[in-house]
């Protein structure tokens, strides 16, 4: 069966497009991997910090979904909105943009499996491109919930 050549073209076009958006997406969700060890904090490190008397406090900033944040989040974080949207990031940039270079932030999503999320990294190279030299992201292997509420570790709810 032999079908008209604007057909194949389009046929090609289609399939073509369909490939590209799934690379593009499988490249995008894995992200979070590609966060060098050194700039990852784990669950219970961050307690200690957070807990000590002694330790510079740090600006918590949850990076995910805003009904997320609602049903759990860190004690004293703040609510960007997602870092894989332009809106996102935005909100980020503008809410860092008067700290010195030096504040010590955490990052952290908890949305998804770590090897899915697609808010933690853009978040850091955001903050590392406007030449912030303190970032910590929070890492989370399955999700908040799991990582986080489910070990007993203090939760806010609500805005």
């Amino acid at each position: 069966m032999r079908f008209p050549i604007k057909f194949r073209q389009t046929l090609l076009v289609f399939i073509f497009g369909t490939v590209a958006i799934a690379v593009a997406s499988l490249a995008f969700a894995y992200q979070a991997s590609l966060i060098p060890a050194s700039r990852l904090v784990n669950a219970d490190e961050l307690v200690k910090i957070l807990q000590s008397a002694k330790s510079e406090k740090p600006l918590m900033i949850q990076v995910g979904s805003h009904v997320l944040y609602t049903q759990a989040h860190i004690p004293g974080s703040e609510y960007i909105g997602p870092a894989n949207s332009e809106t996102g990031l935005q909100s980020l940039r503008n809410r860092v943009e008067s700290l010195p270079r030096n504040k010590f932030i955490v990052l952290y999503c908890g949305c998804c499996p770590w090897n899915h999320c697609p808010n933690v990294k853009p978040a850091d190279d955001a903050l590392r491109a406007m030449g912030f030299t303190n970032v910590k992201v929070l890492y989370i292997a399955a999700n908040f919930g799991a990582d986080w509420v489910e070990k007993g570790y203090p939760v806010g709810k609500g805005d």
